[in-house]
């Protein structure tokens, strides 16, 4: 397996567990630095290695008045900001090809969010940044299928990357994680993360909101570290139903530090 470095660690087989973790999206930067330096201090104590995540732009949202972000301009200089207080590298997703270049400039990692993963433009545009590309796995592809992913970012050069089981689409209103994807996309040659609250996730399922169900989340992610990760993706706050984008489907800070404890020990004895 390729292992990618991000900053002074790395991602991949034999390396510690790694987390991407965060609000869903860009609520405040006070609200940011509480919930990214709890976990950096949770991660400290458990050897875990963190990865700061938010949205600067939720572009898919349910209704055209949900709340989206303050936008890449002013997400720029947020993300920036928690960079430089929290000390630990960003990942945030661009949904436009323009955005690819100055996201770049303060996110350590460009992530494609699982709509667009199939994008030619878009990935090409991620991967000419040099950055570390996470792309999100289809709800509508088979994990199979993310091989044309990865020669897609071959042919730009890219060889630090990333790729994300985030479920598929089970009839209306629901995912479901099929284990085996997690192997199969390990077969491509790079690491894998598990992305266990939007796996959780009912999209569309309130309306003109997503809903979910985060009391799954601890089972999902147990049953992912048995079946082979090397990272995980979740989205995590003090108070989720505050949250101003999927909160439903978030795990309460106060609860993380359990939940990762677990995925540890599991992920240990598949390392061994």
């Amino acid at each position: 397996m390729n292992k990618v470095q991000l900053g002074t660690f790395a991602i991949g087989e034999g390396e510690p567990l790694t987390l991407f973790a965060g609000p869903c999206v860009l609520e405040g930067l006070d609200r940011c630095l509480l919930i990214g330096r709890t976990i950096k201090d949770i991660c400290g104590r458990l050897g875990v290695n963190y990865v700061f995540k938010a949205s600067f732009d939720k572009a898919n949202r349910s209704s055209f008045h949900s709340f989206r972000g303050p936008g890449m301009e002013k997400g720029i200089e947020m993300l920036a900001e928690i960079k430089k207080e929290l000390n630990v590298p960003i990942v945030t997703d661009i949904h436009e090809t323009y955005q690819a270049e100055p996201v770049a400039k303060v996110a350590d990692v460009l992530q494609i969010p699982a709509f667009l993963c199939r994008q030619t433009d878009l990935l090409h545009a991620a991967a000419k940044t040099g950055r570390i590309v996470n792309v999100k796995k289809g709800q509508f592809l088979a994990p199979e299928d993310m091989r044309n992913v990865v020669d897609k970012l071959h042919e730009c050069g890219c060889e630090s990357l990333l790729l994300t089981e985030r479920g598929a689409t089970f009839g209306y209103h629901n995912l479901v994680v099929d284990m085996r994807s997690l192997p199969i996309m390990r077969s491509f040659g790079y690491p894998i993360v598990f992305d266990g609250t939007h796996s959780v996730q009912l999209p569309g399922g309130g309306g003109t909101v997503s809903s979910g169900n985060r009391e799954y989340v601890p089972t999902l992610v147990r049953a992912a570290a048995g079946a082979g990760i090397d990272a995980l993706f979740l989205e995590v706050h003090d108070n989720p139903e505050e949250a101003l984008s999927d909160g439903a489907n978030m795990i309460y800070l106060d609860k993380l530090e359990d939940l990762l404890k677990d995925a540890i020990a599991i992920h240990k004895i598949v390392q061994k």
